[in-house]
């Protein structure tokens, strides 16, 4: 077991069978990712729906990125576009910080670091989401036709404890990605490092301004 000195949790991952061994995982968790998309439709009333984020936020570049209660880069000319791009944008880098956490933990280096990024889940319908999570992260991120792979693996691994399929069917990810989309990096590692750079900096000037709400 890894115990994380980084922020994360240090959890079971899965065991299959009673007699099967105990795998371990690290977790990292984004406390603000589709309840931003929520905000933006419910209390700033930018967009109707959630799937329409995706069409608003191409309108526009690249954005510095978003912290916690502050929108910075601002100008006159700043649109809701620029705020709906702005949101998926501060949940991916949140998901690279997250990942950089485990790399710490694992003691991988730079050099070592082999990812391959798998998504599921109702955001991960979001194409432009996806593009700017590979662009930062610097790995092929893989979608599969289902989405709803929580749902799946867990009973993929309720029907292995019991003997309904075996570890080859169920661990043949060949075949099971064979219609997934990949979503393969864009964007240049001096690029990259310059808008993470960006955002932990904007990240850290708001650090006390909680306490400036009391």
């Amino acid at each position: 077991i890894i115990q994380s000195k980084h922020g994360l949790l240090s959890t079971v991952a899965f065991k299959l069978g009673p007699n099967a061994p105990t795998n371990y995982a690290l977790e990292g968790s984004v406390a603000i990712a589709g309840a931003a998309v929520q905000w933006l439709r419910d209390s700033l009333g930018i967009i109707s729906s959630a799937s329409e984020i995706e069409e608003m936020a191409l309108q526009v570049e690249s954005t510095v990125g978003d912290a916690r209660g502050v929108c910075i880069g601002i100008t006159r000319f700043t649109s809701k576009a620029h705020i709906a791009r702005a949101v998926l944008e501060s949940m991916c880098f949140q998901v690279k910080d997250v990942l950089d956490s485990m790399h710490k933990d694992s003691g991988e280096s730079e050099s070592q670091k082999k990812l391959l990024l798998r998504v599921d889940g109702g955001a991960a319908v979001n194409n432009l989401l996806m593009q700017i999570q590979a662009d930062l992260v610097g790995c092929p991120i893989i979608r599969p036709a289902d989405i709803e792979t929580t749902a799946l693996g867990a009973a993929y691994a309720a029907g292995l404890a019991i003997g309904i399929w075996k570890e080859d069917y169920v661990f043949n990810t060949e075949e099971k990605l064979k219609n997934a989309n990949v979503f393969r990096p864009l964007m240049t590692e001096e690029l990259r490092k310059k808008k993470v750079d960006s955002w932990c900096k904007a990240v850290s000037k708001t650090f006390d301004l909680a306490d400036l709400a009391l």
